[in-house]
């Protein structure tokens, strides 16, 4: 008999949500059933997206349900299978995170594969949904070409340190902006070229026109207001806007108003556009493959801020709307 200990939506959150919002329950768990699979998490991660999912409304995935259990990606190690295709000690990737344990068919986890120099949680993280939402939107999305000057935000997170680091791996000057003195000092230390603290630069549209004097052909944006203001003011004409996240309206309790200079788009013959990462799961081995290269060849470096226990689950989802972590935020289990 194995019991999990998982974290449910206690509330629909208004505003930034709390620690209220959550409830953490014992589970008792039945033995996997024929084509079942017994799994015990081992990591679990918490992401932005995962707020949308709070709100009782329509969109690309559907809500949490108020009273179960939460869901997200999730690195576990087989316990016990009643399939051909897993053994016990083998380690997959699920869906079921926010839990210790769960039993779940075959048909829903992943054999994780060995990739030399990466960490099982990275499969979380670099090697993982961040990656691919940081290859995808910049590569496919953004189209830098060498050259090219690169605004990216919320720089310091898991998305945000990639794309950066893969633009200038494409040969493009970066700027990037965070929100401490010391996530700037890291993201320097990747080798960006100009690094902005947007809360005690002054300024931030006067901090970029100086970064980037002649303007910039890309902005990645995972923060909105007054950022994507700045990036329309500072873009060239046909600058590609691309749109992976706006964390600062996330817990918004009423619409935000949109950028006041939106009329530049039209003068300047901007693209702005918006993604999701599953629009790229077609290229999931493509990006595998060019993400493990450059992590061989020391090109791509990455950061983990990690909470211990599935009672600190939701604390760790609250930092990343107070930006405790710099790179991508865990949990150990």
């Amino acid at each position: 008999m194995t019991v999990s200990r998982e974290v449910r939506l206690a509330s629909r959150p208004v505003g930034l949500p709390t620690a209220a919002n959550f409830a953490v329950a014992d589970v008792t768990l039945a033995a996997p059933g024929p084509g079942q699979v017994l799994v015990a998490n081992r990591w679990m991660s918490v992401d932005p997206y995962m707020r949308g999912r709070m709100y009782d409304r329509e969109s690309y995935v559907p809500p949490f349900q108020v009273g179960e259990v939460l869901q997200g990606g999730a690195v576990g190690e087989v316990i016990e299978s009643n399939d051909p295709g897993f053994k016990a000690g083998d380690l997959v990737m699920s869906f079921f995170g926010w839990r210790t344990a769960f039993v779940a068919p075959a048909a829903a986890l992943e054999k994780l594969p060995a990739v030399a120099g990466v960490p099982t949680q990275a499969f979380l993280g670099v090697m993982g949904m961040p990656g691919l939402t940081a290859w995808g939107g910049l590569l496919d999305v953004g189209q830098p070409k060498a050259g090219d000057t690169v605004f990216v935000s919320g720089a310091a997170g898991a998305v945000g340190s990639l794309v950066a680091q893969i633009a200038k791996i494409k040969g493009c000057t970066v700027v990037a902006s965070a929100g401490t003195d010391a996530k700037c000092a890291w993201l320097k230390s990747l080798g960006i070229d100009h690094v902005i603290n947007y809360k005690t630069c002054g300024n931030l549209l006067e901090a970029v026109k100086a970064a980037a004097p002649k303007g910039i052909d890309v902005y990645f944006d995972n923060v909105g207001g007054e950022h994507l203001e700045v990036a329309i003011e500072c873009a060239k004409p046909f600058a590609r806007l691309v749109e992976c996240g706006m964390i600062g309206d996330y817990n918004a309790t009423e619409p935000s108003p949109g950028p006041r200079n939106i009329i530049m788009v039209v003068g300047k013959s901007l693209k702005i556009q918006g993604f999701i990462s599953t629009q790229f799961a077609g290229k999931r081995a493509e990006f595998a493959a060019e993400m493990a290269g450059w992590i061989a060849a020391g090109k791509i470096k990455w950061e983990e801020t990690v909470f211990e226990g599935i009672d600190k689950a939701g604390d760790a989802f609250l930092g990343l709307f107070s930006g405790a972590n710099t790179g991508k935020m865990l949990v150990k289990l």
